[in-house]
């Protein structure tokens, strides 16, 4: 195995690993994958994840409301959240949160006062967020300039003009299956103009599985074909990708 794997987003609670997930993971550290970030959804998925880091040493997890489960909060779901992370040292981030506006019907404004309430949250646990954008534009850009955030754009889909932004306010750059996939010529662009410091790699699996595997469930293992990409692109070896970039997750979620 060369180098080490640390893999910032994931979602080893998902039903697709029920029927082996203690396997998979096994498998994932037997294969070089040092961290894993396991983001949360909602309240149950939060749950769940904290659970997964209390069984595997290498687990840590984000816990949080994505937008699209903004319409069925209850009303003390930042006290169930806050509790989550006063009582779980592995909880390194809020996440994951943001503004989806690709799916209809959502209400825009619910997802705003509920990406609004997590980034404070996130503030007074001195906590970076995780941000899911998508169809959002430069909106949640502007939320994260406005709580002076820290932490990551998931599955970065933007321009090479608003990653540099994001890396000018301290922001990295998730990247993930997706560099690997015909069709990503703008996330290649942008790739190939923000420095290595500034990103992480990623899965969101069981989703986005990279070539050769596309359409399959996705694990950890598998950020090898994506560093391998991103090697290419920035003629650099892969040891070195995956050593920059486990730094870089290390540094973000202040995990020594």
């Amino acid at each position: 195995m060369q180098g080490k794997i640390f893999d910032a987003h994931a979602h080893y609670d998902d039903a697709a690993f029920d029927q082996d997930r203690d396997a998979v993971i096994d498998k994932i550290k037997n294969n070089g994958v040092c961290g894993v970030i396991n983001a949360g959804a909602d309240l149950e998925s939060s749950l769940a994840s904290v659970e997964l880091c209390k069984k595997h040493d290498f687990f840590y997890t984000a816990v949080g409301i994505h937008p699209l489960n903004s319409k069925n909060l209850t009303a003390n779901y930042l006290d169930k959240l806050s509790n989550l992370i006063d009582t779980n040292k592995k909880v390194v981030a809020i996440g994951e949160v943001g503004l989806d506006y690709h799916m209809q019907p959502f209400s825009r404004e619910k997802q705003k006062i509920l990406f609004s309430a997590q980034l404070q949250l996130a503030n007074d646990h001195h906590l970076p967020v995780v941000v899911h954008a998508r169809d959002a534009g430069t909106e949640y850009f502007d939320f994260l300039k406005r709580y002076e955030s820290r932490g990551v754009v998931h599955c970065f889909s933007g321009s090479v003009d608003l990653a540099l932004e994001l890396i000018k306010k301290g922001l990295y750059i998730g990247v993930g299956g997706v560099l690997t996939f015909k069709n990503a010529k703008k996330l290649v662009e942008v790739v190939k103009n923000v420095p290595l410091n500034s990103i992480v790699l990623e899965t969101d699996c069981p989703y986005l599985a990279p070539v050769p595997f596309r359409g399959k469930r996705c694990d950890s293992s598998m950020i090898l074909y994506v560093a391998e990409k991103l090697s290419e692109l920035k003629a650099l070896s892969v040891d070195e990708v995956l050593k920059v970039t486990e730094e870089n997750a290390r540094n973000l979620f202040g995990i020594s």
